[in-house]
């Protein structure tokens, strides 16, 4: 039986449904690829929103935190300032009541002394004695007596003898006074005998101050001008210690101070009234304000590493004409100032 079985299905192979094809099932499959590729799709898409949206907050966080950063340094350096000041009016008032106190005593002080008369005090001092019990002290008193008026007998003999001698002679006349010689008129001095005319003393000579200066002479080169990261780096990066002084290159105006260009983060822009303008980026505080006239070395900043930057350093620009940068080495050079390392 069971070779029949196998002979049957080995001749009829047509017959097992498991062999047969299934058209339906192959239409559901792809179908369902047809699905899977559209959800696919759908979340590339939908990352990829998020992805931009999550760029953007980010990014608007970045310049949020930027714009309040310099507020809050200025409101906690207000807040610094009023403190201090509020100390030291205590401390001033605390000085002030004290040296009021000390005052105070030395003038009570002094009041008591002159309160204690000498006279008073060594009348206390002497022993109250009685001259009635004491007779060495009656011979005393007797022979004092008799002596002033023997002093007062002969003054007053004196006086009229005086005063009768007064009377018999004649009043003298008043003589007449003599009149006083002129004084005589000192010479003048004569042109060899007057004195000399002081010789101006030597002026003390000054050094000219250079028409152009280097912005930070004791920064390092670091990056130059040209193609940086498939982008133009359009300065020359000098890096210092953080808080370093930045100097004017020349003469002329500031017309930006502060944290106006974004990525720059704190900067100073400088008009040399020739066309030409200079840009320092990245700072970490100014020194000047629009408006200010500057002088060649002037600190105008402090170095720092605000906006897009990676460590303390100097972004150092020259524009022929605002944002038309041009290579700055070379134009300094021309100027008689040697930036180094580019």
């Amino acid at each position: 039986m069971l070779e029949k079985f196998l002979r049957r299905g080995r001749s009829n192979p047509g017959t097992d449904r498991d062999h047969q094809p299934n058209p339906g099932a192959a239409t559901g499959g792809a179908q369902h690829r047809d699905r899977i590729d559209v959800i696919r799709h759908r979340s590339r898409s939908a990352i990829a929103t998020a992805s931009n949206h999550g760029r953007q907050f980010v990014d608007n966080v970045r310049e949020q935190v930027r714009r309040l950063t310099p507020v809050a340094a200025d409101h906690g350096r207000r807040l610094l300032n009023t403190a201090t000041a509020t100390r030291r009016s205590q401390a001033l008032v605390a000085v002030a009541a004290v040296l009021m106190l000390a005052a105070g005593g030395a003038l009570t002080a002094q009041a008591s002394v002159f309160d204690r008369s000498p006279a008073t005090s060594e009348a206390s001092e002497l022993p109250e004695s009685d001259g009635a019990d004491d007779p060495l002290a009656e011979r005393e008193q007797d022979t004092e007596r008799g002596d002033r008026g023997d002093r007062s007998g002969s003054e007053s003999g004196r006086d009229r003898e005086d005063s009768g001698e007064a009377r018999g002679a004649a009043p003298d006349e008043s003589p007449s006074p003599e009149p006083e010689p002129e004084p005589e008129p000192e010479p003048e001095p004569t042109e060899s005998e007057s004195e000399p005319e002081p010789e101006p003393e030597p002026s003390e000579t000054t050094e000219e101050q250079p028409d152009w200066v280097h912005p930070m002479p004791d920064g390092r080169t670091t990056s130059c001008f040209g193609q940086r990261w498939g982008t133009l780096h359009a300065g020359v990066d000098l890096a210092y210690p953080n808080g370093g002084p930045i100097h004017a290159a020349g003469a002329g105006t500031v017309t930006h101070a502060g944290w106006v260009f974004g990525g720059y983060g704190i900067s100073v822009v400088i008009d040399h009234q020739d066309g030409h303008f200079t840009h320092y980026a990245h700072a970490s505080e100014t020194r000047v304000s629009v408006g200010d006239t500057v002088e060649p070395g002037e600190v105008i900043a402090l170095e720092g590493s605000t906006g897009d930057s990676t460590g303390p350093h100097l972004h150092f620009e020259v524009h022929q004409g605002m944002w038309n940068q041009v290579e700055p080495t070379q134009w300094m050079s021309n100027r008689g100032v040697n930036i180094d390392g580019c």
